[in-house]
């Protein structure tokens, strides 16, 4: 079966090629896409920053303007006790510190509707009433308008005072007053601690110096008082400074830098479209590239395995010739072994048919005078016109006494003719069978009689082989085979040869044919010596032999092989050591296609 190169070649090539092409492709995309997503990232992460730092710098904003505040509501609260506390509010705080407020702060809270703790009703109105006690104390509303007096036109917006138990004393919005804030983290951190505690809050509506307000951000601020020339807390001021103009500022400047990151952000998605653009045409020029070194060296390689292919059909055409001529050879071989048996076979049928035909020959010598007689007396009749004639014999006694010496047994001369054409029937069947066991005809498939060959092939080994080798021929009955009958018969004759040769004297040498479905079975079985386990795995090797140096090529067995298996066949051999070695051929009954050409 020819192996097309060429075309597995290229089929090979052009899928392996295909796959590298969609694997470069598939990566190039990977990698686009990876280009691609890195951009993506590295915009949101600069996005990202960008805001975050906007929100930071806000945030920094925010805290400096509450730390700013807080340390100017300080200042706010020392002076405005330095100014007020010491004559007006410390003795109006005394007044307020006998209403009592156990009993409001005695009374528990309750738990709102979103889990929160809450003062009740009663607890509030009871506050409010403290609330209302503290606003009837005579110093109230002279302290109050010195405080409306002194944050008119201010930033400050409200004002609240706390004695230590947490009750609001004053606030700028009247209705505030008797509330509890001793439980607020900042009254607490101011009180106790003497740290101030400030918070930023937006408020919808807001009652301030100035009137009620609305939509302004304020810093809460609870601010330690401390006794003038000590460090004794006396009380703790709440004040309520209007940050909204400086809250606009920073979200105007947060507002700018966010509007800068968004011009950023799109000058580099820009810039980003751009480089991915030059990626990709940077992506194709390379896949270009690669593809047209593909192509290239798919042409420098198609052009190497065609001429690849020409060296190897020439090499296979040079296999073939060659092993026609070892068939060739290993035959005339096989035939140089039979011309001493054919000699002998055609030396005894030629010997006796010369001795028979001589015999005739001198036979026929004596016959010549009665011949001339008889001759001479069918003369002497046609000359007579009557019944009778008379015969002067005196003169031809002494021929007669020769003719009766000469007397020949013409049936015994038949019998010698006989034998002679039976010898020549014998070495004209020789003959036949010789041609038709040499025969070349190495192209040839025909339907064959597979039997009639083996036949032959029997025939023509009887020749060879030794006389006391029995030679036993069992054929069943077999279909017509596809075959070469030629080297066919070659195969049978190594195998009956080889068999011949592993008697030692007499022996038995059995063919067998069968039929098995759609093959046949040939075996050749020995009775000799078997094959020893060291040269059974070798048998079928080219110029393998155990034979004696000018006895044997090696050839016969190999040559057997290759045959068989191009016929689409197999050729097994089952031996044991003094009991024999038995060879089977199988083939099939019609050959495939490409086994039928190979043949």
């Amino acid at each position: 079966m020819q192996f097309r190169l060429v075309r597995y070649f290229t089929l090979a090539s052009l899928g392996m090629f295909a796959l590298v092409a969609l694997s470069l492709i598939y990566f190039e995309r990977q990698q686009g896409d990876f280009f691609r997503q890195t951009g993506d990232d590295q915009r949101t992460f600069f996005g990202e920053v960008q805001q975050s730092f906007a929100k930071q710098q806000e945030g920094s904003a925010r805290r400096d303007l509450l730390t700013i505040h807080e340390a100017g509501n300080v200042n706010l609260t020392r002076l405005f006790a330095n100014a007020l506390w010491e004559k007006d509010f410390a003795p109006f705080v005394a007044q307020a510190q006998t209403i009592d407020a156990k009993a409001c702060q005695a009374m528990a809270d309750v738990t709102d509707d979103k889990g929160k703790k809450a003062a009740p009703p009663e607890k509030k109105a009871c506050f409010a009433e403290i609330g209302k006690r503290i606003a009837a104390l005579p110093d109230f509303k002279s302290i109050d308008a010195k405080v409306f007096a002194s944050m008119k036109k201010s930033t400050v917006f409200k004002i609240k005072v706390f004695d230590l138990r947490g009750i609001t004393v004053y606030s700028s919005e009247h209705a505030q007053m008797g509330e509890d804030k001793s439980t607020n983290e900042g009254w607490r951190s101011a009180a106790f601690d003497g740290v101030p505690k400030s918070e930023l809050t937006h408020r919808g509506k807001f009652s301030a110096f100035e009137g009620v307000v609305e939509n302004r951000d304020l810093i809460s601020s609870y601010l330690p008082v401390l006794d003038p020339g000590t460090s004794r807390i006396v009380g703790v001021f709440e004040v309520y400074s209007d940050v909204t103009p400086f809250l606009k500022q920073i979200q105007q400047t947060s507002e700018q830098i966010r509007a800068t990151a968004a011009s950023n952000q799109q000058k580099l998605e820009a810039a980003a479209i751009e480089n991915q653009a030059a990626v990709d045409a940077t992506s194709y020029r390379q896949f270009a590239t690669i593809g047209l070194l593909l192509v290239l060296l798919f042409a420098a390689l198609l052009a190497i395995v065609r001429r690849a292919d020409k060296i190897i059909q020439q090499q296979e055409a040079d296999r073939a010739h060659a092993h026609q001529q070892l068939a060739q050879s290993e035959k005339m071989a096989s035939l140089g072994q039979m011309v001493a048996g054919v000699a002998h076979q055609l030396n005894t049928p030629l010997a006796f048919s010369q001795n028979n035909i001589l015999m005739v020959k001198d036979a026929l010598q004596s016959m010549e005078l009665p011949m001339k007689v008889a001759g001479k007396l069918s003369t002497i009749l046609e000359d007579v016109e009557g019944d009778k004639v008379t015969i002067k014999v005196s003169q031809l006694k002494a021929n007669l006494d020769k003719l009766q010496e000469g007397n020949v047994d013409v049936t015994m001369l038949q019998e010698m003719l006989k034998d002679v054409l039976g010898g020549i029937d014998q070495m004209s069947e020789l003959v036949v069978n010789l041609r038709d066991f040499t025969r070349l005809d190495r192209a040839a498939t025909t339907n064959a009689d597979l039997n009639k060959s083996l036949h032959t092939v029997a025939y023509i080994a009887q020749t060879v082989i030794p006389k006391n080798i029995e030679l036993v021929e069992d054929y069943g009955d077999l279909p017509d085979v596809e075959c070469n009958p030629s080297q066919l018969n070659q195969v049978f004759l190594n195998l009956i040869n080889n068999a011949a040769q592993a008697i030692d004297g007499p022996g038995r040498i059995r063919i067998r044919s069968v039929a098995e479905g759609d093959q046949v079975r040939v075996e050749v079985q020995d009775n000799g010596r078997g094959i020893p386990d060291d040269v059974l795995p070798h048998i079928f090797d080219l110029y393998y032999t155990t034979k004696p140096a000018g006895e044997g090529t090696g050839l016969g067995l190999a040559i057997a092989r290759n045959i068989v298996t191009e016929h689409g066949g197999d050729i097994t051999v089952s031996t044991r050591i003094g009991v024999g070695t038995t060879f089977t051929v199988t083939l099939p009954v019609r050959q495939q296609p490409p086994l039928a050409k190979a043949a």
